[in-house]
């Protein structure tokens, strides 16, 4: 069986049947398909058969870890992948997103906040890293020249700070993790050196914000990473 790809279809992993029924009439009534799956072993064979376009998974499942079924799903696909999760603790965000997933949502949740993820999630995964200006509002940022305009002025950016700018943009609506950051900039696998992400998201604010205080590009998700805003 496949599905029609004129219409977005998403596969729902999660072992609560209310959650999962409010998730199917919910999804729908946006207009999307939506496939359901109770365990981690039926997740992997709805993903195997139907393909989705995107996942939506509990990390709680009766059978086997979330986390393991997010790693085998990632081995065949790249579409976004959203966990949710009971657990509020910082440790498994980051594992999660370490792990593969774009984004995750904590129960409870609203409908309204999971279908903009959603909506994110499928907006940056239609992004290529081929896109040579990417625009939010009075913010332009062209890839190929490496240059930056806000509100019609010029910025000037070190190569760090453009780096930096450039995968949260990319990666605009999801949360990248402290450790993906310095991995993807500094080619450091060492968390220790994190007090260099502060300062250099410290400095892209004070250019790009109007209130570094109060930032309405990059924000902070405590003890995890930050999120670009789309």
């Amino acid at each position: 069986m496949t599905h029609d790809k004129q219409s977005t279809a998403i596969l729902v992993v999660e072992d609560d049947p209310q959650i999962r029924k409010l998730l199917k009439v919910s999804l729908q009534a946006h207009k999307y398909t939506v496939f359901e799956a109770a365990t981690g072993k039926e997740g992997l064979e709805h993903a195997l058969r139907t393909a989705p376009d995107l996942v939506i998974l509990d990390l709680g499942l009766p059978d086997q870890s979330g986390f393991d079924v997010l790693g085998e799903i990632r081995k065949s696909f790249n579409m976004p992948i959203i966990v949710l999760t009971a657990m509020d603790r910082e440790a498994d965000k980051i594992l999660a997103l370490d792990s593969g997933a774009d984004d995750y949502v904590t129960k409870p949740f609203g409908m309204g906040e999971l279908v903009a993820r959603i909506r994110v999630a499928l907006r940056h995964s239609s992004r290529t890293q081929e896109d040579p200006v990417l625009q939010f509002g009075d913010l332009i940022i062209n890839v190929a020249h490496r240059s930056v305009k806000l509100k019609g002025e010029w910025l000037k950016l070190s190569p760090t700070e453009f780096d930096l700018l450039k995968i949260l943009a990319f990666n605009a609506g999801r949360v990248i993790t402290k450790s993906q950051l310095l991995k993807q900039v500094w080619n450091e696998h060492d968390d220790s050196n994190r007090h260099y992400l502060r300062i250099y998201i410290g400095h892209l604010r004070k250019k790009l914000e109007d209130n570094p205080a109060d930032p309405k590009f990059i924000l902070t998700e405590p003890g995890v990473g930050y999120r670009f805003l789309d």
